[in-house]
């Protein structure tokens, strides 16, 4: 199959074809659209153009294994959290279990667009004492389902046998951990501005 002669094919039409017969030659062109993409998400993490390389190819490897299992509504977005995910588990087992980067990124799951930008602004080390601040005021149960779910990339099930929550519980956790990390981030946020201006 030739990518051009199917370009006028959507990205879900070619799930579609997928999940229909099998052929892996679908998910080849949807991933061939997203090489690019792929390979600047990677670049930005990993600051190395031949491991940028190496995760791009782990990732379409990564996508083939899960698109068999699970149906996914926007590609696009999903192939981008699935190479923001696998960056960010490169950093962190570089790092040792190291929490720097990883805090850093954590921190921009909760902050909307406006105020990941006062973020950046803001010095390196002070992010971080913000996220490692933010973290430790969530109650022990959300902060540990938070942990687990962002930093480990455990799904609710395997949180809850690892916790002996319900499934409930690990979903409501997270909810309530990740809006509060939300509004602790921004009193933070608005703490230092106000300093700035004063």
């Amino acid at each position: 199959m030739k990518e051009e002669k199917y370009s006028h094919i959507t990205d879900g039409e070619l799930l579609e074809n997928f999940h229909r017969d099998q052929n892996n030659q679908w998910l080849g062109i949807l991933l061939q659209r997203y090489t690019l993409l792929l390979f600047g998400v990677c670049m930005k993490y990993m600051k190395d153009e031949e491991e940028a390389k190496d995760c791009v190819q782990q990732i379409f490897l990564k996508s083939l294994t899960e698109l068999k299992k699970y149906k996914v509504e926007y590609f696009k977005s999903w192939i981008y959290m699935v190479a923001k995910n696998h960056c960010l588990m490169k950093l962190r087992d570089r790092q040792g279990k190291g929490t720097s980067d990883l805090n850093e990124n954590l921190a921009s799951v909760f902050l909307e667009q406006e105020q990941e930008e006062r973020m950046k602004h803001i010095e390196k080390n002070q992010r971080l004492e913000f996220m490692n601040e933010a973290i430790a005021e969530l109650n022990v149960d959300q902060q540990r389902c938070i942990m687990l779910f962002y930093l480990e990339k455990r799904s609710y099930q395997e949180i809850a046998e690892m916790t002996s929550f319900t499934l409930l519980q690990v979903k409501s956790y997270i909810q309530n951990g990740k809006r509060n990390l939300r509004i602790l981030l921004d009193k933070k946020l608005n703490k230092t501005d106000e300093r700035r201006r004063n």
